[in-house]
């Protein structure tokens, strides 16, 4: 916020006093053309006012989105705001259509730094340093706010997919406000899953993210068999895991002093909040049956990594549970785990049988991953070592549904074009990194990617840099392949003999990676084995995708190069990215734009 106020110490913010939000679901509007079922819906992104931290301090002020619910006291009818936003629950086969709406008339809550490559809505040119402090920074570039949104993990045409240069903005007018609008369409032909939407403008995705856009978005299919068999209704329960920072007023505090503050006066590598808020709560309750319940885990932090554990107060023992999905949908089979690691957009579908524990018992879900990961410091025990709080109830307890050992049937990718070698890449600053790259090139370059719709390819990234990163890539759902260790210092000073020292204006000539690999591949870990649109890519390791550039369920003999199998055309329209989903490493300038061809 704009006001100059301390800090508020996380160590004195009481825990597990919030009871645990679940967003309501949007209601949609149904409309029919003959025998065909459109679910439209209107949806606002707002500023407004929200009790994150525990009732006795002040509301915080949020980015959010606002739409149509069903009340569900009264079941009648009503706008509902909140941030995460409102829920909304796809069927297979049905469209959506939403009016995404840009309500956002006030000055950004952040300080955007105008050197980075961003949406700049006033076309304010870059300053020279010295730069303006924060606050007040630069007004031509707090206002007006952008903002576009991304379906993340859905099968979209690429003019529905929230491209990062496709956002638009608030616009007042003199007799009476109107409204900037976009009407995207989401066809819902994937397997059933959890994805989220969130902001996605370039240059300023970490902040309005930070800020709070972004909710769920799940698909069911009612064909599914493995659907019945899992907890239903009050028994099942997304939740969105997010760090952040609060000032004693209640306002979010998010940095306004650059890591190079001569170079980018605001921006920071990593943003690592000191307070742990799930679903927009800090650190929350939730009352439990003796049961199993089905969770719906996202990490929707901006930079920090979860690694989970189901622990009581003051114990070492971790305590099993079992997850059944992952980004993309339902693994092949159920994997029994005692933690659960998960980067910046990963999603996680699991199952937690509390039918065995005692009324009265306290379990608390704890994360002991580093920050930044995995070279950073490990969490505090008392603040951010800690999630949240489920406290068991006495009522009978009940046995869980036993599951069939095959819940999805996922197919072995086979490359039939030529596979591609990217390059991670940190450009250093004195003070830490000036900009994050994919293969040496700024997002504003050229596309350098044109894979064949229809086909499947290897993408294979040799990461040079000191951290994990989570990439991205639009419109598909992939698999990994392996990790393998590789001599990663020798690889980039052979690399750099080879294409000279980013950023290029150019795309690099490629550099084999296997003289450089050291001991052998290690496969993926079995809950990473399914369906994935973000996949950790370790630093001093080569990772392996496989993308195929098709829906999910298609038969891999009919997957053939040239071939479009998608129920749209994804040669249409402005193209897609891909990118690293650490937010701050995303808006600069960790991005790249590819574009699907026929041949």
């Amino acid at each position: 916020m704009f006001a100059l106020t301390s800090r508020l110490d996380p160590k004195k913010i009481p825990q597990f006093v919030n009871p645990l939000f679940i967003p309501p679901v949007l209601k949609p509007i149904v409309r029919r053309s003959g025998t065909r079922e459109v679910h439209h819906y209107s949806v606002r992104m707002s500023e407004f006012k929200q009790q994150m931290l525990p009732q006795r301090y002040p509301k915080t002020t949020v980015y959010g989105f606002e739409g149509l619910i069903e009340d569900p006291v009264t079941g009648e009818l009503r706008i509902f705001r909140s941030s995460p936003g409102p829920t909304f629950e796809a069927t297979r086969g049905i469209p959506v259509r939403v009016q995404w709406i840009n309500n956002l008339t006030k000055k950004h809550l952040f300080a955007v730094d105008p050197t980075l490559h961003w949406a700049n809505p006033n076309q304010f040119p870059p300053p020279k340093p010295p730069f303006k402090p924060f606050p007040f920074g630069y007004a031509r570039a707090q206002f007006p706010v952008p903002s576009v949104i991304h379906l993340h993990g859905g099968e979209t045409r690429s003019d529905f997919d929230g491209n990062p240069e496709a956002w638009f903005t608030h616009m007042e007018k003199k007799k009476g406000a109107a409204f900037s609008t976009s009407l995207y369409t989401y066809l819902n032909r994937q397997q059933p899953t959890t994805l989220w939407y969130h902001d996605h403008t370039l240059g300023i995705t970490r902040l309005n993210t930070a800020a709070g856009l972004s909710g769920f978005y799940l698909i069911r299919d009612p064909k599914n068999k493995i659907e019945p068999l899992l907890p239903q209704g009050n028994f099942e329960v997304p939740l969105v895991i997010q760090d952040r920072s609060f000032n004693t007023d209640a306002s979010l505090f998010f940095p306004s002093l650059g890591v190079n503050p001569d170079v980018h006066p605001y921006w920071v590598q990593d943003f690592i909040g000191d307070t742990i808020m799930v679903n927009g709560r800090v650190w929350p309750k939730l009352n439990v049956k003796r049961r199993q319940y089905r969770f719906r885990i996202l990490n929707g932090s901006n930079s920090r990594f979860y690694n989970l554990k189901l622990q009581h107060t003051g114990s070492n023992k971790a305590y099993p549970f079992i997850q059944i999905g992952t980004d993309g949908g339902f693994l092949r089979s159920p994997v029994k785990l005692k933690e659960l690691l998960l980067a910046p957009a990963e999603r996680a579908d699991i199952l937690i049988d509390f039918s065995p524990f005692d009324a009265g018992t306290k379990l608390i879900v704890t994360n002991d991953a580093i920050a930044p990961f995995p070279g950073g410091d490990p969490p505090d025990p008392d603040t951010t070592g800690k999630i949240m709080q489920f406290s068991i109830q006495g009522a009978p307890s009940i046995k869980p549904i036993r599951l069939p050992s095959k819940l999805n049937n996922i197919p072995k990718l086979v490359p039939n074009v030529p596979p591609k070698t990217f390059v991670l890449n940190v450009i250093q600053g004195d003070k830490g990194p000036l900009q994050l790259l994919l293969n040496g090139q700024p997002f504003r370059n050229p596309i350098s990617e044109f894979p064949i719709i229809g086909s499947t390819v290897e993408w294979i990234f040799a990461n040079t840099t000191a951290a994990t990163h989570p990439l991205h890539i639009h419109l598909i759902q992939f698999q990994i392949v392996s990790r393998q260790r590789f001599n990663s210092m020798p690889y980039l000073k052979a690399w750099t003999k080879l294409n000279g020292t980013p950023p290029f204006d150019r795309q690099p000539k490629p550099l084999p990676v296997n003289s450089f690999l050291l001991g052998k591949p290690r496969k993926p870990d079995l809950n990473e084995q399914g369906w994935k649109d973000t996949i950790r890519v370790n630093p001093n390791e080569v990772t392996r995708f496989r993308l195929r550039f098709t829906p999910q369920d298609v038969n891999p003999n009919d997957a053939k190069p040239g071939v479009n199998l998608f129920s749209f055309n994804p040669l249409f329209g402005p193209g897609y990215v891909w990118h690293c989903h650490l937010l701050d490493h995303e808006d600069n300038d960790m991005m790249r734009p590819f574009q699907v061809r026929k041949k």
